[in-house]
């Protein structure tokens, strides 16, 4: 039995591996030829003095936040990090979230800084979780009694979030504010896979557990549409609350219906920038050079025609931002983000072994006296996630308590992993819940046989001709199913465990359904309605501390890794791979973006058993 749920467990891993075969022997051969350039780079480049970090900066602080929010950097190993960038693969600039709120935190006890300036323009879309976050940080600059101001050209939805907490908004006259709501949408394959003669056999248990939908449909299913439409709801008058609130307005104005949204344009004339002064979103309209002579009159000409500032990156180098931890009352803060996936972790992916490490070696430190695991994840293997609560129950039974601060979302296996904390605190906007399981084995018998191709044999079990190229059993798949059913039991205890509740109350909050952070504290799925520092405050009170450092632990790097980090620190590779770049169209890299996250996807179902805790329909644009 072992032996079957390894060869469909193993299954994904070798669509993977087939995939990665070519590119890892290419990346290997280039990194022999390239080194030496390499490490001539970084002699030469030594040679340099360096600038020491100036402290005579005053002024705004810029945040001109350009790439993606994250909770932890997603490119973490340098090797994969150079192979990238000599395939002209250019790594996006990421953006730690408890980085840009630290910097804030800092300006706004800094004389030398005299406000804030926003101008976010290159930030992506962001999870409302993470902007409140942010925007908390905005606030409490505000309450220090120096101004903000935000400037763009447009402002998407994310972008103007952040913006509606400043003193003051500025527009290009060109320009407009695009409110468009949440939405939740997912490609469907079953159409293809059908063409293709591929049959694909799914194992679930849960009402609203339409992970494998994509698979087996061509459209939602009405469940899934049900619970989608309520949180996605919940996070939308969430979002249009907040707004209203910092711009004095309406939030029901924010959603209009279309009569009035064609009405309000037509007094606007058409014009999207008019439409948002008359709709209060923006307080002024302005050019570049405009809004350049704004900025100098509020915090002076810095000589070289622009206004005195500092960018939020250049403040990151500056004393104010710097602390090392020398104390022995620490709470260390461990962070699992993405996909959990089975082994170490990689680029966008929580490994179970590398996770468990860090707990591990918290419950072993002396100066570690509790632990924050911060969640940000939909989930994935259920191996994994047991590999990685096992370890917060270990942690509890040393006496140190183990609070879970939920990010953006913490759902199936990210679930999982958080139901055994001492303490759970979500955001209102979080999604979690989603407590469900499936299974997914895909075979290729009629697609083979339809060009001719056929497999027969005969082993020694009906277990062993198991194989993709092979019609599944129905033996094969009704044990599969029991398989299936038997850990959907073990959830359901997991959760009634951790949680303290009976099985039928687990069951009644369980079936794969998806909640917001308040629904699943009206349903004891959470203990607190809070964010990271709310958190921080929990820990310290569980382990009785009044004075403490945080820790931010993470995987070590050996040290040929650091060796590579400090050498692409000092030396640019990027125009090596730039022409293997350009081949893609830029027209054509949205839709080249899509399937290579579908195969990363691929790439994190690596469960040795088959079995996935995992919420496909967790993300929302």
């Amino acid at each position: 039995m072992k032996a079957l749920f390894k060869v469909i467990g193993g299954f994904f891993k070798l669509i993977w591996k087939t995939l990665s075969f070519t590119r890892q022997l290419i990346l290997n051969l280039l990194f022999l030829l390239i080194i030496a350039i390499v490490i001539f780079g970084w002699r030469e480049s030594s040679k340099l003095t360096e600038e020491p970090v100036q402290a005579g900066y005053e002024g705004a602080l810029l945040v001109n936040l350009y790439g993606p929010i994250v909770e932890q950097p997603t490119y973490s190993r340098p090797v994969d990090n150079l192979s990238r960038r000599l395939l002209g693969d250019e790594l996006p600039t990421e953006n730690v979230l408890f980085d840009i709120v630290d910097a804030i935190r800092a300006a706004a006890q800094d004389d030398k800084i005299t406000g804030l300036v926003l101008s976010l323009r290159d930030m992506p879309e962001t999870s409302l979780t993470k902007l409140r976050y942010i925007a908390k940080a905005i606030n409490e600059f505000k309450a220090s009694g120096k101004p903000v101001y935000a400037v763009g050209s447009h402002y998407s939805q994310s972008q103007y979030y952040l913006a509606s907490y400043a003193d003051e908004v500025l527009m290009a006259p060109d320009g407009g504010v695009m409110l468009q709501g949440y939405s939740s949408y997912q490609l469907y394959f079953k159409r293809l896979l059908d063409k293709l003669d591929v049959t694909t056999h799914v194992f679930r248990v849960g009402t609203y557990k339409s992970a494998v939908e994509p698979f087996i449909r061509n459209d939602m299913s009405n469940s899934a549409r049900e619970a989608n439409g309520v949180w996605l709801k919940q996070l939308w008058a969430a979002y249009t609350g907040d707004v209203a609130h910092n711009r004095n307005i309406e939030a029901a104005s924010l959603s209009p219906d279309t009569e009035t949204l064609i009405s309000r344009m037509k007094q606007a004339n058409g014009d999207f920038a008019r439409f948002a002064v008359n709709m209060g979103l923006v307080d002024k309209l302005a050019n570049r050079p405009e809004i350049r002579q704004f900025l100098e009159d509020k915090f002076g000409s810095d000589g070289d025609h622009s206004f005195k500032h500092i960018s939020l990156y250049d403040y990151y180098s500056t004393p104010a931002m710097g602390f090392n931890i020398t104390g022995n009352d620490q709470i260390a803060v461990i962070i699992a983000s993405g996909a959990i996936i089975d082994g170490p972790s990689r680029d966008g992916a929580a490994g179970g072994d590398t996770i468990a490490a860090q707990l591990r070696d918290a419950r072993f430190s002396d100066k570690i006296k509790a632990v924050i695991l911060r969640v940000n994840s939909p989930g994935g293997s259920a191996f994994a996630s047991e590999v990685i609560r096992n370890e917060v129950q270990a942690l509890k039974a040393a006496g140190k308590p183990v609070v879970v601060s939920m990010s953006s979302m913490a759902a199936s296996g990210g679930y999982w992993i958080s139901s055994d904390a001492n303490h759970i605190i979500a955001q209102p906007t979080t999604i979690t819940g989603s407590i469900g399981i499936f299974g997914l084995f895909t075979t290729f018998e009629d697609t083979l046989d339809k060009y001719g191709i056929s497999s027969d044999g005969l082993s020694t079990t009906q277990f062993g001709g198991v194989s993709p190229i092979r019609p599944l059993p129905a033996a094969v798949s009704d044990i599969m199913q029991l398989g299936i059913e038997n850990g959907y039991q073990r959830f359901l205890s997991v959760v009634s465990q951790g949680r303290n509740m009976s099985m039928a109350q687990a069951e009644k909050v369980a079936e794969g359904r998806v909640w917001t952070g308040q629904d699943a504290l009206d349903r004891g799925l959470v203990d607190q309605l809070g964010d990271f520092d709310d958190a921080v405050t929990e820990a310290a009170k569980l382990a009785d501390l009044d004075r403490y450092e945080l820790n931010w632990m993470q995987e070590p790097l050996s040290p040929f890794e650091q060796a590579i980090q400090d050498l692409m620190g000092q030396v640019s590779v990027s125009l090596i791979g730039q022409p293997l770049q350009s081949l893609i169209p830029t027209a054509f890299k949205p839709l080249s973006n899509e399937v290579s996250a579908k195969v990363s996807l691929l790439n994190n179902f690596n469960d040795p058993n088959g079995q996935y805790v995992f919420c496909l329909n967790c993300t929302y644009n």
